[in-house]
């Protein structure tokens, strides 16, 4: 067995980051161009018609026919609170504060995940637990807090609204997560996906139809960047990213594949600072690896 063949999970995960990293930056371009709202209900749509081609392929099943009662419950909770709820703060704080800070802001997924875990599952936070929340909240606070000179107290450079949407994102993908653990069982990762993007597509639809919102999304639908935008995030994230992330699990520990796929932050700031002429500076750099260490001590 050669090197990589004895890897695949851990290269699954380093992809599926990478992946992420596009697919942010993609949502980010295409949120500014075409509105948070219409990038959301679209995205889904083509990451569901992607997923519905590879589980015909995969299973002989276009769609989640097989799943039962209690996979359609939790799921579909899981898929409002993670896709609607989630990723429209998510999407909201992309056009306040950028995707680079948001990823950022990201990392407290797994803290807040544990948080949800302990009080919905029962699970036990360990002491390991409570250092890497510690050294998450820390390398963020590194990145978005600064002085203005020598003596001057710290204050935030960024949009506090921004911060908040961006951290309303990651309660959203953090409880949708502990909800699809519930939901998904011994079912089909793919299948229950799919499951989960149609609750966020119903979601939407009524969202959009309650704001009288549909007329936004047909401009979005005809604007060919933004489109193309939208598509290359909803291959590289709901469809693409979904799929490396369960095969990293599958082929390595999950601790592992978790804290390289928490890399998105890190890996963001090269294609920020080429794409958006952003300047980084030293502390954000490290409030970066501070928290993806953070997120490590998490799978110890």
């Amino acid at each position: 067995m050669n090197f990589i063949d004895s890897h695949v999970g851990e290269f699954a995960a380093l992809l599926t980051a990478v992946f992420w990293t596009i697919t942010s930056l993609s949502f980010e371009s295409a949120s500014n161009k075409i509105g948070s709202l219409s990038v959301n209900i679209i995205r889904l749509v083509i990451g569901f018609a992607f997923l519905s081609a590879f589980t015909l392929i995969r299973r002989g099943l276009i769609l989640p026919v097989d799943a039962s009662r209690e996979n359609w419950i939790w799921l579909t909770l899981s898929g409002l609170v993670g896709f609607v709820f989630g990723d429209l703060f998510l999407f909201k704080s992309y056009t306040m504060i950028g995707s680079r800070f948001s990823m950022l802001i990201m990392t407290l997924v797994p803290p807040v995940t544990a948080f949800f875990s302990f009080i919905i599952l029962g699970e036990r936070l360990t002491l390991f637990h409570y250092l890497g929340m510690t050294l998450t909240f820390s390398g963020i606070a590194m990145a978005i807090f600064s002085r203005s000179g020598k003596g001057e107290k710290l204050s935030l450079k960024l949009s506090p609204r921004g911060i908040l949407y961006a951290f309303g994102g990651a309660v959203g993908q953090a409880l949708g997560l502990v909800l699809s653990k519930l939901g998904l069982r011994d079912y089909d990762p793919f299948a229950a996906t799919q499951i989960r993007i149609i609750a966020g597509i119903a979601g939407y639809a009524m969202l959009v139809t309650i704001l009288k919102r549909w007329g936004n999304v047909v401009r979005a639908v005809n604007n060919r960047h933004g489109m193309a935008l939208t598509s290359l995030g909803a291959f590289f994230g709901p469809f693409l990213g979904v799929s490396f992330s369960l095969v990293a699990v599958k082929f390595t520990e999950a601790g592992i594949a978790s804290t390289i796929m928490a890399l998105v932050p890190v890996f963001i700031i090269i294609p920020s600072v080429i794409l958006y002429k952003e300047k980084v500076t030293i502390p954000e750099i490290l409030g970066a690896v501070v928290s993806v260490g953070g997120v490590a001590l998490f799978f110890l």
